[in-house]
């Protein structure tokens, strides 16, 4: 069992720059691939990026969609638990509610987009991007 819990979120203008923190609970943090999506009212839960589990030997996969990719960059610190988003260059368009969550896929170097992929979910964040 996994529990995430997201931070970091908040009013940034256009342009500006936010870091969302995801705590993980769990002694095997560093096996489950890891993702960002988000949420506007009315709309579906949308795949952001992903990070997979730690390599076989060393280093990462990641994927991001097309939106925020140069943009968005998707990073983990095993010792510590935690996934991050760091997020530049915001556009009023990535106003949203951001989840983390956490896939049972222990697969190395993979970077799932679905959320049926994932079976662990943070409360979420609001990121809003004022114009």
């Amino acid at each position: 069992q996994v529990q995430l819990v997201e931070s970091g979120g908040g009013l940034v203008q256009a342009g500006g720059s936010l870091r969302l923190s995801c705590a993980a609970s769990g002694r095997t943090f560093e096996s489950y691939p890891m993702g960002w999506f988000r949420q506007t009212p009315g709309k579906e839960r949308e795949f952001v990026a992903a990070i997979s589990r730690s390599g076989f030997r060393s280093g990462f996969s990641t994927r991001y969609t097309d939106s925020v990719r140069s943009r968005f960059t998707i990073s983990r610190d095993n010792a510590g638990n935690t996934v991050y988003l760091q997020m530049n260059s915001l556009k009023p368009e990535d106003t949203a509610v951001y989840y983390c969550a956490a896939s049972n896929t222990g697969r190395y170097f993979y970077t799932p987009d679905a959320r049926y992929e994932y079976d662990y979910w943070g409360q979420g964040t609001q990121v809003t991007v004022s114009s």
